[in-house]
């Protein structure tokens, strides 16, 4: 028994899930603050509205990608819900139908006919509903949506990718900024995107570069935009 505890696996996709959000909110925060704060600092703003925009930027960023997370995984959430209510309703009406769809199933997945109707059966005396819902509609329970749990983590990972280039405003309100900005933002977006596909368990030197080439294009748009705007203004 030791044994087989020590022989666990643990699969890399099962963390597919967290690990796509933390990134995703991680690169928002770093590349849409960091890309706000330099369109400031080119346009030449003062360092407390350079500050400010940044804080504006997070606040707003981490709300957003909280709600958005919160009312995506909602529907799904409701969708699940919706499917498990229908079949609870299909195991009180038609038990003999659901339990032969079940040993099918598992027929169709390398089972004997005897040995599928068996496995149906006892599984379906342990917990018919959560078989049916793993089983029929690859709904588990681990794997659940939780709206409010994933809209926290969404914001809470815009948040850390947020702040560097807020802290950085803060402590660096002169010149310079703007290439700080950029090279702090760069480095951070490839260690991000190295370490993500590291995780995955990918070399990282793909990942680093994907992210660093959208982080690049952002920066550049932004740092254009606020360099003709500052100058038109001037």
């Amino acid at each position: 028994m030791d044994a087989l505890h020590e022989h666990i696996e643990s699969h890399r996709s099962q963390r597919a899930g967290w690990l796509r959000a933390a990134v995703l909110g991680a690169n928002d925060g770093l590349i849409s603050t960091g890309s706000l704060v330099l369109g400031m600092a080119t346009a030449q703003a003062a360092p407390g509205a350079i500050l400010l925009s940044g804080i504006a930027g997070l606040a707003a960023g981490a709300f957003s990608m909280a709600a958005g997370e919160y009312v995506s995984v909602s529907s799904q959430s409701d969708a699940e819900a919706a499917d498990a209510r229908r079949e609870a309703d299909a195991l009180r009406d038609h038990p003999e139908t659901e339990l032969a769809e079940l040993a099918e199933i598992y027929e169709r997945r390398g089972l004997e006919p005897a040995l599928a109707r068996e496995v149906a059966v006892q599984l379906t005396r342990h917990d018919s509903l959560a078989t049916h819902l793993r089983d029929e509609l690859g709904i588990q329970d681990h794997l659940r949506a939780r709206p409010v749990q994933a809209a926290l983590a969404s914001a809470a990972a815009f948040t850390v990718g947020a702040l560097p280039p807020v802290l950085l405003a803060w402590l660096w309100p002169g010149p310079g900024l703007a290439a700080a900005i950029v090279a702090s933002t760069l480095l951070l977006l490839a260690v991000l995107g190295y370490v993500a596909e590291r995780i995955a368990g990918g070399g990282g030197v793909k990942g680093a570069l994907r992210v660093l080439l959208w982080g690049a294009l952002a920066q550049g748009a932004t740092a254009l935009i606020g360099h003709l705007f500052g100058v038109a203004t001037a």
